[in-house]
């Protein structure tokens, strides 16, 4: 598509806007668009603080939750989503240079990394998924390529973060399947017998963003392998539709071919890094063909669509409530390092954007605002019923998106980025691998182990701790 015609596209969305009940929003001004921002951005963290220095749930970082299982989606959220919507948040200061919530975040991602700054907090073992880390990370690495002001020194800082990570999650691929990171991150977890694209797909974007960060090529060999191992086990097919998943009892050859517009997007962004960093044809290909097979799935009207449950929202579990705001964040960051993209993406986070300021119309009971975010965009200024983090991160992303074009370009060590790293962060720690080795605890650890090994065990009890995929793979959130 056209300038020009982008143009008139815009303009004419501003106008179809202007009779938004609950938030207007007019494409054609930056202003607007970063008010309309701050309105969303208040109502999401409300979920998290309510009252200005308190935190609901009284632990940094840590969302109200979790449910007792994925299918509730009124009663609080897994762990992994709170380092998603402290990255939306790093996004919020990014495009409109608001810092009102840089603090908060600072405070969050340092808490959330634990005691060996790894993200592995010891009080989130008995559900950690390799994805669930990989989010909190992804995080970090968005604050060192922003130039989000860096923690007080002897603190973790946001590129030796990510770096843990990777060091603890690369000797974790192991040769079922051919190779691939397992779902869950330890063998005693129920999960640990699923391979899935997510868990692949936080690896596969760390490494293409550390390699281009960082300069250092062995990073982006690890992508490579990455993407590799996903086409040869067929969780990307030839057509770059990214499926699920699948159990290892099988080789992996019964795949889960559900389809989440995260996994596209996860992928789309760490291909686009790949591009940025090797300015080969080969990854220009790859991430284009996965553009446009993305765009066939996930916007069948030019408005994006959780193609997995959207259709009927009781089957949209409480993660996917919020996969868009991933897909499209993804989307808008890639035309930065991918600027080929650009006539394909903005259109598209234009009408969704539309969409979803359509859609933030809602009342519910603990709201009733008339401002509330639904999930159907699509569906026009009737409230679909929902409302949530995930409702209120994807409309923030997709409307603050349209400002990518004038935000500066993300760095790198060569071009100004001043996060710290350390090669070695995350390794020569057994616990990392094997939590059973942790160090001995202190009174308080006990005490709050015991208060933690109640909640679990009373959690089994109730018979919710899993719920299953139509594969027969047990799955904690639906993923």
């Amino acid at each position: 598509m056209g300038r020009s015609t982008l143009s008139k596209l815009v303009l004419a969305l501003s106008v179809w806007s202007n009779g938004v009940a609950g938030i207007d929003l007019d494409l054609t001004s930056d202003d607007n668009i970063k008010s309309v921002a701050k309105t969303i951005v208040a109502d999401m963290v409300q979920y998290y603080s309510s009252t200005p220095g308190v935190i609901i749930s009284n632990i940094p970082g840590q969302l109200p939750g979790p449910p007792a299982n994925p299918t509730i989606t009124n009663a609080g959220y897994f762990w992994w989503e709170g380092g998603a919507m402290f990255g939306a948040l790093i996004d919020y200061w990014y495009y409109t240079g608001d810092t009102t919530y840089n603090d908060m975040t600072s405070q969050a991602l340092q808490h959330q990394s634990g005691p060996n700054h790894d993200y592995l907090p010891q009080n989130q073992t008995l559900g950690m998924g390799n994805d669930d880390q990989g989010f909190w990370a992804m995080s970090a690495m968005t604050a060192a390529e922003l130039g989000f002001p860096n923690p007080p020194e002897g603190s973790p800082q946001w590129l030796a973060l990510v770096q843990a990570v990777y060091n603890i999650q690369v000797p974790k691929i192991d040769q079922v399947c051919g190779g691939g990171l397992r779902w869950q991150a330890y063998t005693f977890l129920n999960g640990y017998k699923y391979k899935n694209s997510i868990s692949n797909g936080c690896l596969f974007n760390m490494a293409a963003r550390l390699a281009l960060y960082t300069g250092n090529s062995s990073y982006a060999d690890q992508a490579e392998k990455t993407w590799e191992w996903m086409e040869g086990v067929g969780f990307i097919d030839a057509k770059h539709n990214v499926y699920d998943g699948a159990g290892v009892d099988n080789n992996c050859t019964e795949i889960y071919k559900a389809q989440f517009s995260y996994n596209a997007g996860i992928f789309l962004h760490g291909a686009a890094a790949m591009y940025k960093f090797t300015g080969s044809d080969v990854w220009r290909t790859r991430l284009q063909t996965l553009l446009t097979q993305t765009v066939a799935i996930f916007f069948p009207d030019g408005i994006a669509y959780e193609v997995a449950c959207e259709k009927a929202l009781i089957h949209c579990s409480i993660d996917m409530l919020s996969y868009k705001a991933y897909l499209t964040r993804w989307m808008a960051a890639s035309t930065k390092w991918a600027p080929f993209i650009t006539d394909t993406v903005m259109p598209l986070l234009a009408t969704s954007a539309a969409a979803a300021a359509k859609q933030c119309s809602g009342s519910p009971a603990d709201r009733p605002n008339g401002r509330m975010c639904g999930l159907s965009w699509s569906k026009g200024e009737a409230w679909d019923g929902t409302s949530g983090i995930g409702q209120e991160m994807a409309a923030l992303q997709v409307i603050q998106g349209n400002l990518i074009k004038g935000a500066k370009d993300p760095l790198t060590n060569a071009t100004g980025g001043t996060s710290k790293g350390d090669p070695a962060a995350g390794t020569g720690d057994p616990t990392s691998l094997d939590p059973t080795l942790l160090k001995p605890l202190t009174t308080g650890d006990k005490a709050g182990a015991g208060i933690l090994t109640a909640i679990v065990v009373a959690v089994i009890l109730s018979g919710l701790i899993w719920v299953s995929l139509p594969d027969g793979n047990m799955n904690w959130r639906g993923k």
